[in-house]
Formats: structure tokens, sequence, C-alpha cells
């Protein structure tokens, strides 16, 4: 049998209809830039030799401001923008330029990163993230999280330099802000039966209970909350953006509030009436409320996922339709988003939603959360609208992040951190929106089925987003370990430009960041033992073999014998060609040790094998009755 060593390059290309990522050096090296662990990557970084020497502990306890020279000028530095910033780091002193205050918090967190036990190492860095908006979402509202942990995340968010923060504050799992004129939004809408989503929801309990009640599930941010989380975001350069939710997604509302849906009468439906004016004077008083508590530029108001079932039977809808002229029922909630958006507009507020919310004429400032996969990211932007890169099934924190047998339960799909990573947010080719797509949904889609967005409208993807679901997140420790350490592909995709990141240089940093997260206090989860084999075609026949895994630094050794892989068998360091099929078995060796379950794979001749992350769900999750 015929073995040929590869070098690889480290990113996706396309090539016959396949999306592949090359790889070199996938165990053997650390790229030098892999000895600076600075998270997001600078875009422009210099290594030098030598340290500022000082003592880390020292550092931490007394500040950066101590130890460094700041110079903030916006005419000097206007380059940079409002959050890039320029450091320079000699065995004699540390300077910090910067042309806003913001540009110089972000300067002061890579240097936080950068900081040893042998002192600071010398670099030269000019940095300036890709997108305005880096975002981090988190749903309260199917599972309550106290302010302290909220806080807790922002300071991660910080860390990391990720700018908004999208509080989803209301959803049929309960109503979490204090609204003054709307008492019973909380009173009666913040609590419920049981915690558990599953037997809550699924299997269709879905009660509410009164602010009080002995045993009941849930809580609520009052409006001292609110300030102290909005001023302590403030401090970290976060802008938190509230999402009140409408016209669906609304049970709670209608328990306190019956008279608001059409019905009349609570728990028949989940939409707002559209044709009881009494629907729009309640969103216009609660919204008034929220831009009193949230500086925001951003009100986002939802508008995803009305099931329009209760509208067709609506006698007050069918004449809000005679009178308005509106045609169907997707026009109807064009017409619902269309009024939040001018009473927003009117507050000097910009609208921001799902993306279903692309099928109304939007405003210039009104902003698309894309969350249904490339083609709708696409269709928005091309179509002239400001667009937040969010697929669900990829950068959606609630799905599995390694093989759903060995996780606790989660949404059903799969997003390990090399997937989130390896997702391009501006797809301007056909190619790059195939292999997006493919991953998205977890299969070979043809070439040119995907539709991308025009060069000419890149401009309009104005950022991207982590989302945490919590219908299965039932805790904090639990909500940490399904956020870290993937938030960390998140800020590198939201701040680093695209051609300068690389999975294997990406790796051994974020490998070197989890200790530090659980030293924080953090409990990341601390990635797979499992191997990724995958394999491509070459020229003159034979097939390249892939190995990778999310640990470093760790060995893989391989055999092509059938023989269980030791400590002593092929070590291997790049791709290699077999030219007949072969069983391949790998294991993860650290330290002579195998770290987890042994790679089993027939790799044969003619057939490539792709990961597409399929999701496959357990066993045990399918006999389970909802």
């Amino acid at each position: 049998m015929k073995i040929r060593l590869l070098s690889g390059f480290g990113k996706w290309i396309m090539a016959g209809g396949y999306c592949y990522c090359l790889v070199a050096g996938l165990v053997a090296c650390t790229p030098d830039r892999g000895q600076v662990n600075v998270i997001p990557l600078p875009n422009d970084m210099e290594i030098k030799e030598g340290f500022f020497e000082i003592d880390s502990t020292r550092f931490v306890n007394e500040g950066a401001d101590k130890f460094i020279t700041c110079h903030i000028d916006s005419a000097s530095y206007n380059e940079l923008g409002d959050e890039g910033y320029e450091l320079s780091v000699s065995s004699g002193s540390v300077h910090l330029n910067a042309a806003t205050g913001k540009g110089a918090f972000y300067g002061k967190q890579t240097l936080k990163q950068l900081v040893s036990s042998r002192g600071i190492p010398c670099v030269e860095i000019k940095d300036t993230p890709r997108f305005g908006y880096r975002g981090l979402h988190v749903d309260v509202s199917r599972h309550f999280f106290p302010k302290e942990e909220i806080m807790k995340l922002m300071d991660e968010m910080a860390f990391y330099k990720l700018n908004k923060f999208h509080f989803h504050l209301t959803d049929n799992g309960g109503w979490r802000i204090q609204i003054d004129k709307y008492p019973r939004l909380t009173s009666m809408g913040a609590f419920r039966t049981q915690c558990e989503w599953v037997e809550w929801w699924d299997k269709k309990d879905r009660t509410y209970l009164p602010e009080g009640t002995p045993n009941a599930y849930g809580g609520y941010y009052t409006k001292e909350d609110i300030r102290e989380i909005v001023a302590y975001a403030e401090k970290r350069c976060i802008e938190v953006i509230p999402e009140i939710e409408f016209p669906a997604h609304s049970d709670e509302v209608f328990v306190g509030y019956p008279e608001l849906c059409c019905m009349g009468k609570p728990y028949a439906g989940g939409e707002f009436c559209a044709g009881n004016e009494q629907t729009y004077t309640f969103m216009e008083d609660v919204l008034t409320e929220v831009i009193d508590l949230f500086p925001s530029a951003y009100i986002h108001i939802g508008g995803d996922e009305a099931r329009k079932v209760e509208w067709k039977n609506c006698p007050k809808c069918r004449a809000l339709m005679t009178k308005e002229g509106i045609k169907d029922w997707d026009e109807l909630q064009c017409y619902m988003i269309e009024r939040m958006e001018t009473f927003l507009t009117s507050k000097g507020k910009k609208m921001i939603g799902w993306d279903e919310i692309s099928k109304n004429q939007l405003l210039p400032a009104s902003t698309v959360v894309s969350y249904r996969g490339q083609e709708f990211a696409s269709y928005a932007a091309n179509k002239g609208y400001k667009v937040v890169f969010t697929p669900g099934a990829a950068l959606y924190f609630d799905w599995y992040q390694a093989t759903p047998d060995t996780q606790p339960r989660a949404m059903t799909g799969y997003s390990p951190i090399k997937k989130m990573y390896s997702i391009c947010p501006v797809a301007t080719t056909p190619e790059s929106a195939v292999c997006n797509e493919q991953m998205i949904q977890g299969k070979f889609l043809e070439p040119n089925s995907v539709d991308w967005i025009r060069p000419e409208n890149a401009e309009r993807v104005i950022g991207v987003q982590g989302c945490a679901w919590a219908e299965f997140i039932n805790d904090e420790k639990h909500l940490e370990y399904m956020i870290f350490p993937r938030l960390l592909a998140i800020a590198e995709m939201a701040w680093t430009q695209e051609e300068k990141r690389e999975w294997q240089h990406f790796k051994p940093r974020m490998n070197a960041h989890i200790p530090q997260l659980r030293a924080r206090g953090i409990n990341s989860f601390t990635l797979t033992d499992e191997i990724e084999l995958t394999t491509r075609k070459v020229e003159h026949g034979g097939m390249e073999v892939m190995l990778d895994t999310e640990k470093y630094p760790v060995e893989i050794r391989y055999t092509l014998d059938g023989k269980i892989p030791e400590a002593t068998s092929l070590r291997y360091d790049r791709p290699f060609i077999v030219n007949d099929s072969v069983v391949v078995k790998a294991a993860i060796f650290r330290e002579g040790k195998i770290l987890g379950p042994i790679l089993e794979r027939n790799v044969g001749t003619e057939k490539e094998i792709r990961n597409y992350f399929e999701y496959v769900e357990p066993e045990h999750w399918k006999n389970v009755k909802q």
C-alpha cells in the first residue's frame, strides 16, 4: 500500500461541487501566530523579539492603565474608526493609540490577553473590526437567568470585543420585563407551572401562574434591574438591544390581557389580533417604556413565525384587510410590522427584526436578522436591506456541540465549533453560498443551487450574531456550557477579516483560552475527543485522507493495517494519500495515553467522504413521547 504525505492550506475551497477544508500542520506544529493567543485575531500584528517585563498578577490587580501610555485623538487616528486601535509594545514601554474611548477599550482587551508569565510580548498591532455589529443573543423567556449571569456574560463579551447584546425578553415561555402600564404582564405572565420545557410546552401543559404562587417557576427584571444591566453594559462598550415579540410568540401576554388576541381569551393562540386597534396601542405603550429604559439605537420587534391561524377566522382582521386593501395574510403581517416601524422611527429608534420582516418594504435604517439559512440572508441583502447574519443551523448555541449521545439534551441540530468558525458571513460567490448552505443543511447540494449576495451588496451585511435559545438550557452553568467556547468563534468571525481567519490557527488559541475561561468561573465545554476524517480525490488516482480534532496540543496516531492505534503508531501531521481501499483507525493521544474513542472508517478510492455536520438524533430521544 502506498502512502504519500501532502501539505495543505487551512482554508475552505470549492471543487467539483464539494466544499473542502485543506489543512496543513494539523498537529505537528504551531503557527507563529498561535504562540500569541489573542482572540479575535488582530488584523495586522507583528510579533517581535522580547517582552515588556511585568508580573501578570500585578498587571491584573493594578490594571492596565498604570503600565501604558494611552493617546486618544480623533484627528490623529481617524483612519482607525470608532473601535480601532494601535498597540505598540517594546521592552521598555507600552503605547496605545485610538480615535475614541471605545478603540482604547478594545486595545486594552488585547493587552489583557497578551499578558503572560514572562510579561507582555513585544508586538506592533494595528487593528480595526470587520463588522460594526458583533452580537450575542440570550433567550431569557424560556428560562429566566438572573441579572448577575447576564453581567457575567457581558464581561466575556467585552473581553472578546463583542458589542451587541440581544436581550430576548418576551416569548411564550414568560414575560421578563416590568411594564408599569400593564402590570399583569409580569404578575400573570412571568411564572408557569413547570421548569422543564418538554413537560411544560411540548406536552402541552402551557399553564401560567400568578406571581407569588408557591413553587411557580419564572421571574422578571424590574426596571431598576434593567437600568443596572444597561449601565454595566455601557461601561463595557456593549449596546443592549431589547426584543419585544410581535405579532407572534405572545401566549403569555394574553393571560393578563386576553382582549388583545383574536379569540378574546387566554390559551387560544399566540398571535396578536391584527384587526384590534388596542393591539397597536398596547405595543406603543410597551415600547415607550422600553425606549425609556434602553438607550440602544435598535429596538427588536421579533416579527417571526406567526401562524396566522386565528387571523383567518377573525372578523376584526378580515374587516381591517378590506379597509386597507390587504390581499393576503402575509401582507397583513407586513401591515403590523410597518406600523411598529413607523412608531419606532417617530421615537428616533431603528427597527430590527427576524428575517420575515424582509417581506416588508423596509426603511433604510431598519435591519434584518437573518436566521433561516443563506438563502434569506442573500435575499435581504440583495433587496437592499441591512443584514445581521445568524443562520440558526450554524450559529445557534442551543444545538449540540459534539456527538449528541455524549451531550446533555439540546435542540435538534449539530453545530460544533469548527462548523461555526467555518461559516462565511458574507457569501458573495455561488461557491461560498453553497458551502454555507451545505453546512447549514448538513448535506451535499448541487453547485449554483443557492443564491448568493451580489458583490455590490456585500456591505449590507453589517454583522454576525450567536444565539442562545433556552428551551433546553435550565440554569446558568448549562448556559455557559452551551455558549463557550463557541462564542470565541463568533467573536473572531465578527472582528477579523475573512482572509486572516484560519481554523488551524484559531484552534491552538481557542484551546489556550478554555482553561482561562474556566479559571474565570465560566463553565466552558472542554471540546470533544473525537476525530474527524474527510477525504477527496486527487489527480492521477488515489484519495487524500485528512484527520482533524478540536483539541490542541495532542497527537493523532493512526493505523492502516487493522490494528488498534498505539502511542508508537504512525503520527498524523499532514494529509496522506492512499491508492487502495483501506480501514483507517485513529485516536487522540496526550502523553502517550488515548484520550477518547477510536475512529474506525473504511476509506475507498472512488467515493469521497465529506463532513457536512449532519445531525443524528440520539437513540434515547427517539422514543420520548412529546
